[in-house]
């Protein structure tokens, strides 16, 4: 376990990145991770292209999000179980597969039923390398001020990936092939998980359940703080998911589909910028406070999606809602370092990531069949209406975003983590 940093160099970036062994996980893991914001972009942009229909291109994201909605969590367990490797190496082969067989199925103009069918084990099998590179570094930095730095710092990785990630997407789906997207997302997917797989220096310890222990390894769902950070991320979901569409759809009706990927690109950069500078500020607040004000904040940007019609306008409002996701996301990630045990974060990470994955599903089905219905100004109302279903949600349970003390007293595992903590956290 680490030691916590009380002295020498300032808990800034370059401190993080000077970790030992962060590097030989952290590149690997970006190429690894860039398929994740491929591909719905990927799929939405293919089925279109052989379907012409918005709502059928919709559905088959859809069930591909569900899919890892439902199965993610399962991985992490059992990441958490019997480590991330055992893990990775057949789910990336599966991964790699299945979109090649979606994409197979789409060139030929298979019945949708079929890409349905094509979908599921697509989602199922998507690798959760952002949770697994967040455990690392709770592995690593257990006990460290620089916990709050590296949730910052995945979060501009993340978002990171979805500015080049869809950009990349689109520029081969409409520049090379339809299914270009699709087929960078299955070879970056086997490639880097492969190469990501390979670090098994920087795994999390196994946590193996001792004879012992009769009591069976409780769900991290079972974490009341957990199930309404899952809210929060559905919400969040819905907006990324509401975004690809609707920007998509826009986009055809200016008669300019190359704007999409540029459109997308800058509310991404928004969540980027932002995720930089909550590592780099000096918080008085706690992260639950900034969860709530970050979707509050980003509940009011969303608001005016519907109603812009000018290029300029609507990159400006997407880059004022990306701007507000990151401090939702950074802090709902940091809170899990203070709400949940060791052995179960992985999980608790893919929960959360699972639950992006599901409202994204949910808003790509229903902005792409209001789109279908009534143009890109009625896909844009779905991120309005799940970022304010999530807040009265997060307004209402806010309370159980605080961990729980334990009867221990201070010494707990929790408060070891240095979670919690007014940490001053800047630019090395």
């Amino acid at each position: 376990m680490a030691s916590t940093v009380t002295g020498g160099p300032r808990p800034g970036y370059g401190q993080l990145l000077r970790t030992p062994g962060a590097w030989t996980f952290l590149l690997p893991g970006f190429a690894a991770r860039q398929p994740f914001a491929m591909l719905t972009i990927g799929i939405v942009l293919l089925v279109q292209h052989t379907t012409g229909s918005y709502g059928s291109a919709g559905m088959v994201a859809a069930v591909t999000g569900v899919s890892m909605a439902l199965c993610a969590p399962q991985s992490g367990k059992l990441a958490d179980r019997f480590g991330q490797r055992a893990v990775l190496l057949p789910g990336v082969v599966l991964h790699t597969v299945s979109v090649s067989v979606l994409t197979a199925l789409a060139l030929a103009d298979a019945p949708l039923w079929a890409l349905f069918a094509a979908a599921v084990p697509t989602g199922a099998s998507v690798p959760q390398i952002g949770p697994m590179v967040r455990a690392r570094w709770a592995a690593k930095l257990d006990g460290s001020p620089l916990m709050q730095t590296a949730a910052a710092f995945e979060s501009v990785t993340d978002e990171f990936t979805f500015v080049v990630g869809p950009v990349l997407a689109t520029a081969l789906s409409t520049g090379v092939h339809p299914a270009g997207g699709l087929i960078a997302e299955a070879a970056l997917t086997l490639v880097g998980g492969l190469l990501f797989a390979a670090q098994k220096g920087t795994q999390p310890a196994v946590r193996r359940v001792s004879s012992a222990d009769a009591a069976p390894r409780a769900s991290a769902l079972s974490i009341p703080g957990v199930r309404v950070l899952v809210v929060a991320f559905l919400g969040i979901g819905s907006v990324f998911g509401g975004m690809q569409v609707s920007l998509t759809a826009f986009s055809e009706e200016i008669g300019d589909p190359s704007v999409n990927g540029v459109l997308y690109g800058v509310f991404a950069a928004g969540n980027m910028l932002a995720g930089i500078a909550c590592g780099a500020i000096a918080w008085k607040s706690g992260p639950r406070q900034r969860v709530v004000i970050g979707y509050v904040g980003l509940t009011l940007a969303a608001s005016g999606l519907w109603a812009v019609q000018s290029v300029v306008l609507l990159g400006a409002l997407g880059l004022l809602v990306g701007l507000c996701i990151a401090p939702a996301l950074i802090g709902g990630y940091t809170l899990v370092e203070s709400l949940v045990p060791a052995s179960a974060r992985t999980e608790a990470f893919t929960w959360l990531t699972g639950a992006v994955a599901l409202g994204q599903a949910a808003a790509v089905t229903t902005a792409g069949r209001l789109a279908d219905a009534h143009g890109a100004s009625a896909g844009f109302v779905v991120p309005l209406v799940g970022t304010v279903l999530a807040l009265v949600t997060l307004l209402a349970l806010r309370s159980r975003l605080t961990p729980e003390e334990s009867p221990a007293g201070p010494a707990t595992d929790r408060e070891a983590s240095g979670v919690g903590h007014r940490t001053r956290v800047t630019v090395d």
